[in-house]
């Protein structure tokens, strides 16, 4: 029979190697505005963390983002437990983090520090990056999730050859009634 605490070891190990630490930068490539980009962050002691996820924007596009904390009870009393305290999002125009170009987007403190969903602005794509900041109140430490959605936004030729079209569905219903 394994032990508890054999299995306690084995555990931590495959988050050691699946998870962030305490203060990451975790590069998450392009965003799909097909498929939610989806990361995780751990905390593998109890205590303060800021976690940078950055990523590219597609160009015309908005996008969602969602962060949530992920309580894991281990039996006996061991537990990973994380209070989310704010998000801020970042515009980063050079793909170099942490210079003078990074343009703070969006700033959010997280009520309850258990979930956080908010919406960026259309953009214009590019380099950007979501700071993350809390603390890892679990014997352990934390573990929390999160999404970016992205979806394409019309450019204004798309809403000309709506108004177009429906300008000419007008004119033949028009056409039809008077005949």
């Amino acid at each position: 029979m394994v032990s508890s605490f054999f299995k306690k070891i084995v555990f931590v190990l495959m988050l050691i190697g699946t998870a962030s630490a305490n203060a990451t930068v975790t590069d998450l490539g392009n965003v799909n505005p097909a498929i939610p980009t989806t990361f995780t962050g751990s905390v593998l002691s109890p205590g303060p963390f800021n976690d940078i996820f950055s990523f590219i924007l597609p160009p015309n596009s908005g996008s969602g983002y969602s962060i949530l904390n992920f309580p894991l009870s281990i039996p006996g009393e061991e537990n990973f437990n994380t209070i989310i305290s704010s998000i801020s999002l970042y515009s980063n125009a050079d793909g170099i983090l942490f210079n003078s170009d990074d343009t703070n987007v969006a700033s959010f403190l997280v009520p309850g520090g258990n979930t956080i969903g908010f919406t960026g602005e259309p953009s214009l794509g590019g380099n950007m990056y979501i700071s993350i900041s809390g603390i890892a109140n679990g014997s352990l430490g934390g573990l929390y999730s999160g999404a970016i959605s992205v979806s394409a936004i019309p450019e204004p030729e798309t809403y000309a050859m709506l108004l177009v079209g429906l300008g000419i569905i007008g004119a033949i219903v028009r056409r039809r009634s008077l005949a």
